[in-house]
């Protein structure tokens, strides 16, 4: 379900702060950086960053669709990690969920020091309606 500017679904976790889950400008879709959290509790999916980094992802994807959007119209994301030694597994989560798709989204991930919550993925993007 969304507005005209703001995107709030129910099948994600509700925002952290004073910021939408996501929001429209134009036909781009800029959606908040997610956590490993479940949407029915507010925890940790997990406390490795691979059952974060695949929750953050099935909370990326309930946005996407609530917008009336699919991953295929994801233009760029951004990943967080607060160890690049995760890098790898990660990467092999994200990039299982565009497996078959010709256009990929570009991408970057960097090192931070720390995430909200204790976490060790967030994973921010920007999808293209049209």
């Amino acid at each position: 379900m969304y507005s005209d500017i703001t995107i709030n679904a129910p099948d994600a976790p509700a925002a952290l702060g004073p910021y939408a889950q996501a929001r429209w400008a134009g036909d781009l879709l800029f959606i908040s950086g997610q956590l490993g959290l479940l949407p029915e509790t507010g925890e940790m999916a997990s406390d490795d960053a691979s059952g974060q980094a695949k929750q953050a992802m099935a909370n990326i994807e309930a946005i996407v669709r609530a917008a009336g959007l699919d991953l295929q119209s994801l233009a760029k994301a951004t990943i967080y990690l607060t160890d690049m030694n995760d890098f790898a597994t990660v990467n092999d989560i994200y990039a299982a969920k565009f497996e078959g798709m010709d256009n990929l989204p570009a991408r970057a991930c960097i090192q931070v020091a720390a995430l909200p919550r204790g976490g060790k993925v967030e994973i921010e993007a920007v999808c293209h309606r049209g």
